[in-house]
């Protein structure tokens, strides 16, 4: 009994009292319940990826279909026979062409008015002390709980004096004139976080107030101007009030978003040419994100932080 006793004691597979199965499989482990759980996860978190993405992949299905096979097919994501004279029509009797370029330059010149614009306006409030400057942020704060329509008929009252009011250039103005505060806060946390040596070396040289913010402080805040670039181009593009005004009278001014209303008739739609316009409106965007998306999540976690 002792020489068996010792033997125990100086077995290793005997020190906790467990046996390996005897058919040879492994014993059950510890992770197992949890791969199974982040399986679960992977599995739920595709279904919901899926069901959000679902209606652009209908819209881009749809505007390969013919307008019967629109409605016949249902939920059909694949095409009996690929219609693409839909690209053809929305480009050329849509004239989502015009359309498109009117919204390239709308969207392109008032996002580098905001960019601007709230770049200044950030700096100032993140790295300076002045009397008021807290009331100065909480006013910008209560601005955005003011609707947009409530704004719309003093802008298009000021364009209309100054004889913008039908025309490209009024429609850049009223857009990248708006507030953007959320623009300016990010820009303000951004430029708060940033150590006050950069400034003072660059005082200490003789530069200036706006060199100090062009040659140094703007290219240091490269990721919040992608995050503010983005969101302002993304507002910019899908933007329909302001651009429906100052094109009511004239439609060659029409945006993407505005020029939907060419494939509705009086008594039709042509929902395939919508479809194959809609893809052609959203492309860009979808495009701009994947290659910005690195400098968007870095932008707005630099925001957060601060």
């Amino acid at each position: 009994m002792s020489t068996l006793a010792a033997q125990r004691r100086h077995d290793p597979r005997a020190g906790d009292g467990t046996r390996e199965p005897d058919d040879g499989r492994p014993a059950p482990t510890a992770h197992a319940p949890r791969r199974r759980g982040w399986w679960i996860v992977a599995l739920v978190l595709a279904v919901v990826a899926f069901v959000w993405v679902f209606p652009f992949l209908w819209m881009v299905s749809a505007s390969l279909k013919s307008p019967g096979e629109i409605f016949a097919g249902g939920l059909n994501l694949i095409p009996e026979t690929l219609a693409w004279e839909n690209y053809g029509r929305a480009w050329t009797e849509g004239r989502f062409g015009q359309y498109l370029l009117n919204t390239v330059i709308v969207t392109v010149t008032t996002t580098a008015i905001v960019v601007v614009r709230c770049a200044l306006a950030g700096y100032v409030i993140g790295r300076y002390r002045f009397p008021g400057s807290r009331l100065v942020i909480g006013i910008f704060v209560a601005t955005l709980f003011v609707p947009t329509g409530y704004t719309i008929i003093p802008i298009v009252k000021v364009s209309l004096e100054l004889g913008l009011l039908n025309s490209l250039a009024g429609m850049i103005l009223a857009l990248g004139g708006a507030s953007n505060v959320a623009a300016i806060l990010i820009y303000a946390g951004y430029f708060r976080r940033m150590p006050a040596d950069l400034e003072e070396a660059a005082i200490v040289d003789g530069a200036g107030f706006l060199r100090v913010f062009l040659r140094i402080m703007l290219p240091l805040s490269m990721p919040v101007t992608a995050t503010v670039g983005i969101l302002t181009f993304l507002a910019t593009w899908n933007a329909f009030f302001l651009p429906l005004v100052f094109s009511s009278t004239n439609p060659d001014l029409r945006t993407v978003s505005v020029g939907m209303q060419a494939f509705v008739g009086e008594n039709s739609t042509d929902w395939a040419a919508m479809a194959a316009a809609g893809v052609i409106s959203i492309l860009p965007v979808v495009v701009l994100f994947v290659f910005m998306q690195k400098y968007f999540v870095e932008g707005i976690a630099g925001a957060v932080k601060a």
